[in-house]
């Protein structure tokens, strides 16, 4: 297993994801809320409406966790807790996303992914 970077991308999502539902859990969060914004990362797929360029790019920005940490870093930084929410939501999505294998996309066509060169 240590040797396949597949099985441990995926093995990495499912920990994060795990890690992301525990918290949420344990800080008493709205599951409803949970549930209206889990997908919300996947309306970045719209972006390949206009072209595979643009796709990529837009469903990249919403499927790295950068964007997630920033949310998390203002959120601790401007003492805003009512953002915390989110920004563990979408960190969910992101580990739920890699723990089924999709990855980041190339800008030639949205099946070809980051996690198919691993």
């Amino acid at each position: 297993m240590l040797t396949r970077p597949r099985g441990l991308l995926h093995a990495e999502g499912a920990a994060i994801l795990a890690a992301s539902l525990l918290f949420y859990a344990g800080h008493h969060f709205d599951w409803w809320l949970f549930g209206v914004l889990f997908l919300v990362p996947d309306l970045s797929m719209l972006g390949y409406l206009v072209n595979s360029k643009a796709g990529a790019a837009l469903y990249n920005l919403a499927h790295t966790t950068v964007g997630a940490m920033a949310l998390l870093l203002v959120a601790t930084i401007f003492r805003a807790p009512q953002l915390y929410p989110f920004a563990v939501i979408w960190v969910a999505h992101l580990g739920f996303d890699r723990m089924l294998g999709y990855g980041l996309k190339y800008p030639t066509r949205f099946q070809d992914t980051h996690l198919q060169h691993v």
